[in-house]
């Protein structure tokens, strides 16, 4: 006495036979050329460069605008002489430029540092947020050590402060964005 075929789980009917070769339920396999591989059994991380490095360039402009718009409320709201001296007005003078250009160029320095720790290291993201928070404490503390007034160490601190929040922030959620493949997470 033969046993009967045990109830195909998708619904076929018994004895069905998929035209294609495989079984009905075989599961799918990424392609071969989507894969990167790290050697024998150990496929590694899979990042969205173009993602990655569009999301790093918005981050970016807005790291650029933040520092002009950091400089105007400081200068020009609060009246306190940051990157310039008191006369030159709301925007200062061409060193808010030059803080506009170096947060730009930062952040793209930052986006590479984040693509090479996804390629390279487990948990890129809390390497990534470790070593963006360090240099933004850094920044802002470095005001501290110079002999300008204490209104000006202030204002420029937190001019430092966010710009570092904005590109820690924004980087981070485009390297989560970035990753793709199963349990791979920027964390």
């Amino acid at each position: 006495m033969s046993t009967p075929p045990a109830p195909d789980p998708y619904g076929n009917e018994p004895g069905y036979r998929n035209p294609y070769g495989t079984p009905a339920y075989a599961t799918y396999e990424e392609p071969a050329d989507h894969r990167q591989d790290n050697g024998p059994g150990r496929p590694g991380p899979r990042v969205d460069a173009g993602r990655l490095w569009a999301g790093g360039a918005v981050t970016a402009v807005v790291a650029a605008l933040a520092a002009v718009v950091c400089v105007l409320l400081v200068r020009g709201v609060l009246g306190v002489p940051v990157f310039a001296p008191e006369g030159n007005g709301a925007f200062g003078d061409a060193s808010t430029g030059l803080l506009a250009g170096a947060a730009f160029v930062a952040t793209l320095v930052a986006t590479l540092l984040l693509h090479l720790l996804i390629l390279a290291v487990p948990q890129p993201g809390r390497f990534f947020q470790w070593i963006i928070g360090l240099a933004t404490a850094a920044m802002t503390l470095m005001p501290f050590t110079t002999d300008l007034p204490w209104t000006a160490k202030f204002g420029t601190a937190a001019v430092y402060l966010v710009i570092g929040v904005a590109v820690g922030s924004l980087l981070s959620a485009v390297g989560r964005s970035a990753m793709r493949g199963a349990g791979q997470t920027a964390r």
